[in-house]
């Protein structure tokens, strides 16, 4: 089964991009220690501090899936969701 890449954007509002930032720097730790999670790096444009960007690498769908479901993850959309423009999940597959 092939690997599959995510990448993540969240556009923080502009009185928002330190509380944002927080939040997403919370999850780095325990997922990286996630089963699947093969790689997990978050940046921050350097044109446009609201904007951040996940680049992530799972082993499959579903661990992808239990990643989306844990607390941590769950705990970052409720705390942040008024406090956001955009959140937007790219899935994607190698293909060449």
């Amino acid at each position: 089964m092939p690997k599959l890449t995510v990448v993540g954007k969240v556009v923080a509002k502009n009185e928002s991009i330190e509380l944002v930032k927080s939040e997403l720097l919370k999850l780095i730790e325990p997922t990286r220690k996630e089963d699947g999670c093969i790689e997990y790096k978050l940046h921050q444009d350097n044109e446009a501090p609201t904007v951040f960007i996940f680049y992530e690498t799972w082993e499959s769908t579903d661990s992808l899936e239990k990643h989306m479901n844990t607390d941590h993850f769950k705990n970052f959309v409720s705390v942040v969701g008024s406090l956001v423009e955009e959140i937007a999940i790219h899935k994607m597959t190698t293909i060449a």
